[in-house]
């Protein structure tokens, strides 16, 4: 299970929408829910949904989280789900393989829904870079179903974190997140402190510290002050239109 062409297209259809709401100067909110249903299309389920298809979504992340993607078959998530197998192969004909690539392509909608909503309402650019960075490391932290594949099967998260599955998957998280960081600095220099804020969270993610855990928000905050705002200064150093970040006052993180 890894990053899938269905989850890529989801996550650019976000980025598109929160670059043309932030042109527009309204970028709209909605829930998790509302967005992930309106965008399954785009991850090439079918238009008219299924009833069960979250409730087999979340029988299957279940099943993830106990026994991996190896030793996962659709006979253990149809028990799950409370259904029939002959339920969970109408709603995904492509059987196993096609359910795998629509649990990620859930969770992908799910995480960059909860991402845009927590960027899309900061005031200021630390605001922004700690609340993204602890909104999506917490995530990805506490997803059960990618704590198991890390610790029992780390081939297949580190597969996707190398070469072109890698470089792909920031360009679409940076695509993601520039527009909204674009509010308090040039798109590229946007693009590239999103890219930068992506590579942090990704390496911590799949390499905890026992000292920092970006998820905590005082953490977040910390590392935002310490090593990200003096990097944006540096990158701003020779521009004409320097940012003004120096009224940040972010708290001080608990001992």
């Amino acid at each position: 299970m890894g990053v899938a062409g269905g989850s890529l297209r989801v996550v650019s259809t976000f980025a598109a929408e929160a670059d043309a709401g932030f042109s527009a100067g309204a970028p709209g909110r909605q829930d998790d829910r509302s967005l992930v249903s309106e965008r399954r299309s785009d991850a090439g389920a079918p238009h008219a949904e299924s009833p069960h298809r979250d409730r087999i979504i979340d029988g299957a992340l279940a099943c993830l989280a106990r026994f991996g993607t190896s030793k996962t078959t659709v006979e253990d998530i149809a028990r799950q789900s409370g259904l029939s197998r002959a339920t969970v192969y109408r709603v995904f004909p492509g059987g196993r393989d096609e359910l795998l690539a629509a649990v990620i392509d859930t969770e992908a909608a799910r995480l960059f829904s909860a991402l845009g909503v927590r960027l899309g309402t900061a005031h200021s650019l630390p605001e922004a870079l700690a609340g993204g960075i602890a909104e999506a490391s917490a995530r990805l932290r506490d997803h059960a179903a990618l704590r198991y594949l890390v610790e029992h099967e780390p081939e297949l998260i580190l597969g996707h974190l190398a070469f072109e599955d890698y470089e792909n998957l920031l360009e679409v998280a940076s695509s993601f997140t520039a527009p909204f960081l674009a509010r308090w600095m040039r798109q590229d220099e946007a693009e590239r402190v999103a890219e930068w804020a992506a590579r942090v969270v990704l390496s911590y993610a799949v390499s905890p510290s026992d000292r920092t855990d970006l998820a905590e928000p005082d953490h977040a905050d910390a590392f935002v002050r310490t090593f990200m705002l003096p990097g944006i200064e540096a990158l701003h150093a020779d521009s004409n239109r320097p940012i003004d970040i120096s009224a940040h006052h972010l708290p001080t993180p608990h001992p």
